[in-house]
């Protein structure tokens, strides 16, 4: 994975990809750090291949056991033309909680496997000589404070559980910078003043600093504004001759940044891009740049067969993409994991509409611990992907309470547990509204509904007469999955943001198949069987006025879930004309 990770603030003349051949060694007694193995990364006694868990093949070791303690270390050389420049340390991701140390001192601890991090390694390194980085991964997925989304808790794989991920699943990398240089800037589209509003963050605040944002369109200069560099203080930078971002037309500006010092010289120069749109709410519908959109959204939940959670290369990641278009979707649901950066930005060149979403199962939420852990992570995930266009809503949490009366027993058994669960519910709500205005919030995604912008509903039905029932039941304007436990409906978009999940397993992978696993029970034997069950339940959502979008089950099969739209090795189930006809509608 040799690209340059973070396309929307690159300074790609001062970094070094640290992915490749590493050392590890498994910690299963969990007494690493007490036998002070970061400062013996000699003994380590594996070869893995980074940004890949051990638990995939592209690792090298395959390992598919619960790995809950393990150390890795590789051998760095901060360049002599570095000195005198801050360095740092970059992490992808982490599954779960991180240590680091170079040369044996800790420089930073993170915690959280999905969120990107970065240690500040000034103070450490040496330039011009190697030295070790080690880093330590604890990862309990099984003690109820961590989120693992589709991380299977038990020995195997089993229903819409999958193979693990620990430690390090993304790109690692150094990058060297100006002591005060930008941290970051946030970039919001304001489409009908036709403008780009930004909040741009300083290392260090200097006295007679100044700050330009450049704006190209089609790499010609369309604006530049120069103002004192300020942490925080808002700076507007109209678009002459605003073109706007859409499914149609991805329309992407280039931006770039510069600081410069009281004598007018440029220290520091970031690239970006932006795209001009706008989402927002009326009524029951939801709107891109105006005009109402229906969501033809697909569940993706990001597994690689070789990978797992990281995909193979850069390609593998922009192809799903164009897998799901081929297949005549506008969007997808990313499910159950925070997906790298690079997939969001070929989001954003491709006009791909996403909805962004926490790996919350696993999370045990009678638990203070895992209710601190959460907020703390979606709030760094939230900073880090806010300012992609493609994705135009955020979805916090995944039925965060089944709704059946034994499950909501189990879930609010203690007294006050349920009003703790609305308190914590109101306040992700509030956290990410507060952090991003300008997207709608679901706050869980199907069920247990308590504030949100969205009405999400998962009515997996075997026939289109029962969805349309269920949509739509006696008694109800829309479907409540638990009347007495969630808020009442006041008039949000209704998406039908999980229906399908049939059962399919093409001719030419019935020999390898594992023991399938699909919703209903339903063995579906042709092509042509799958797509009369597809076609006759989106028409029913596609037929119904009150209905603003919906979310089919699923791009592809993911291990033994064998309800995909593509099997798990990308090839097609149905002929491509046919599910273009069927989800292009």
């Amino acid at each position: 994975r040799p690209e340059y990770p973070r396309m929307q603030f690159r300074r790609e003349e001062s970094w070094i990809n640290l992915n490749g051949s590493w050392r590890c060694r498994f910690d299963f007694g969990k007494t690493g750090v007490e036998r002070e193995w970061q400062k013996k990364a000699e003994e380590f006694d594996r070869d893995i291949v980074v940004p890949f868990c051990p638990e995939s093949k592209l690792s090298g070791i395959g390992y598919t056991d619960f790995i809950e303690s393990m150390f890795y270390a590789c051998n760095i050389t901060v360049p002599e033309s570095w000195s005198g420049k801050t360095v740092l340390l970059h992490f992808g991701a982490v599954d779960y909680a991180a240590t680091v140390w170079i040369d044996g001192v800790e420089a930073g601890r993170h915690q959280g496997g999905s969120a990107s991090f970065t240690l500040d390694i000034t103070s450490l390194v040496k330039p011009g000589t190697e030295q070790t980085l080690t880093l330590h991964a604890l990862d309990e997925l099984r003690g109820g404070c961590q989120g693992g989304g589709k991380q299977s808790t038990r020995a195997g794989s089993y229903g819409c559980y999958y193979t693990r991920v620990t430690g390090i699943w993304q790109t690692v990398w150094l990058e060297a910078v100006h002591p005060a240089g930008i941290a970051s800037c946030r970039i919001v589209p304001g489409v009908d003043a036709g403008v780009f509003g930004l909040a741009p963050r300083f290392r260090c605040d200097r006295r007679g600093y100044t700050f330009t944002a450049i704006l190209l369109a089609d790499g010609k200069e369309g604006n530049r504004v120069t103002v004192p560099a300020a942490t925080g203080v808002p700076v507007t930078v109209a678009v002459p001759q605003p073109r706007l971002w859409s499914t149609a037309d991805p329309f992407l500006y280039d931006f770039v940044f510069e600081l410069c010092d009281e004598t007018g010289t440029c220290i520091d120069r970031v690239e970006s891009y932006a795209g001009l749109r706008k989402v927002h709410i009326e009524g029951n519908r939801v709107f891109l740049n105006n005009e109402p959109i229906f969501q033809r959204l697909v569940l993706d939940q990001g597994f690689y067969p070789d990978g797992i959670w990281t995909a193979p290369s850069d390609a593998a990641l922009k192809r799903d993409i164009e897998l799901s278009l081929e297949a005549g979707f506008n969007g997808a649901r990313l499910h159950q994991k925070v997906f790298e950066e690079r997939f969001h930005y070929w989001a954003d060149k491709l006009g791909y509409l996403t909805w962004a979403e926490y790996p919350s199962w696993g999370l045990d939420w009678n638990l203070s611990e895992a209710r601190y852990r959460y907020l703390e992570e979606w709030q760094e995930i939230l900073a880090r992907d806010v300012n992609h266009p493609s994705i135009i809503a955020w979805s916090p949490l995944n039925e965060s309470a089944h709704p059946t009366p034994p499950c909501l027993a189990a879930a609010f058994a203690e007294a006050g547990s349920l009003e703790r669960y609305r308190t914590f519910m109101r306040n992700v709500y509030d956290r990410t509204k507060c952090f991003d205005p300008s997207r709608p919030v679901n706050d869980s995604s199907g069920y247990l509904h308590v504030k949100t912008d969205l009405w999400t509903v998962h009515p997996y039905r075997a026939n289109a007469a029962d969805l349309k029932a269920a949509i739509h039941p006696a008694d109800s304007e829309v479907m409540i999955h638990a009347p007495t436990h969630e808020c009442g409906y006041c008039g949000q978009p209704y998406v039908i943001d999980e229906w399908g999940g049939f059962k399919f397993i093409p001719e030419s992978h019935r020999a390898t198949a594992q023991a399938g696993w699909g919703y209903h029970g339903i063995d579906l034997k042709t092509p042509e069987e799958l797509c009369a069950k597809i076609e006759e339940q989106a028409d029913v959502m596609l037929a119904d006025p009150g209905i603003a979008g919906y979310c089919y089950t699923q791009l592809t099969d993911v291990e033994q879930e064998e309800n995909g739209v593509y099997c798990y090795d990308r090839t097609p189930k149905v002929p491509g004309g046919t599910r273009k006809r069927i989800f292009g509608k």
